[in-house]
């Protein structure tokens, strides 16, 4: 997996997510700014999902959880600057079961600078895959 290209397209996908919440539903730029970033969310699955699932695949495997497996771009993290991580939003990432950690909450992540998915647990965060 080309980490430099996977790091890019995370960064463009969350620089219009970033772009989208700044506008409000009335402004006339918002349809193409959210037709913009699915695009950019479709390419990104096209690209490097069948990949991802793997690494998705192995990471459920590590923590023993048999939840589903989405989408990479489900596992997506909403901003660049990891504040919703920081401030324990509930809405980043896939929420997970495991046979690791039960009656635990959780949440796995995909984030950029350098790609990698995150295990959110309450207020730690454990690193399961790093893009080489």
């Amino acid at each position: 997996m080309n980490a430099k290209a996977l790091n890019e397209s995370i960064v463009a996908i969350l620089e219009k997510k970033q772009e989208l919440r700044a506008l409000d539903y009335n402004d006339a730029r918002y349809d193409d700014i959210e037709e913009e970033l699915h695009d950019l969310e479709d390419d990104f699955n096209e690209e490097f999902g069948e990949e991802l699932e793997e690494v998705l695949e192995d990471v459920h495997g590590k923590i023993k959880s048999d939840a589903d497996i989405l989408l990479p771009t489900a596992y997506l993290a909403s901003s660049l600057d990891g504040k919703e991580l920081e401030d324990g939003d509930e809405t980043e990432g896939v929420w997970v079961e495991s046979d690791t950690f039960p009656g635990v909450e959780m949440r796995l992540v995909l984030v950029a600078n350098p790609p990698r998915v995150l295990l959110i647990l309450a207020d730690q965060e454990r690193v399961l895959w790093t893009a080489e």
